[in-house]
């Protein structure tokens, strides 16, 4: 296994704030893309959204840097993260 594939994470962040409705998902699609990640940004019905991204840990400390950066669509309140082994399963970075 390459050092770049065992360096590989899992980020899962639950976004609080006025993040819907606002090109929160959209923004946070282009920043994984420019990033190389995949996974998603979802909506969740109690207002937060939900990002899911894996690849190498730098580039995903990276879009979580951005997600707390102040430079996002909308407001964001609070970031609740964890960082876990990757998983798979994912292709692109898809806005649900």
């Amino acid at each position: 296994m390459s050092t770049e594939q065992s360096d590989r994470v899992r980020l899962s962040a639950f976004v609080h704030g006025h993040v819907q409705g606002v090109g929160f998902r959209w923004w946070t699609r282009s920043r994984a893309l420019e990033l190389g990640l995949v996974g998603s940004a979802s909506n969740l019905a109690d207002g937060r959204v939900h990002v899911v991204a894996e690849g190498p840990r730098e580039k995903v400390l990276a879009l979580l840097d951005a997600l707390r950066s102040g430079e996002t669509p909308g407001r964001v309140d609070l970031v609740v993260e964890s960082i876990d082994p990757p998983r798979g399963g994912l292709t692109g970075f898809v806005e649900r």
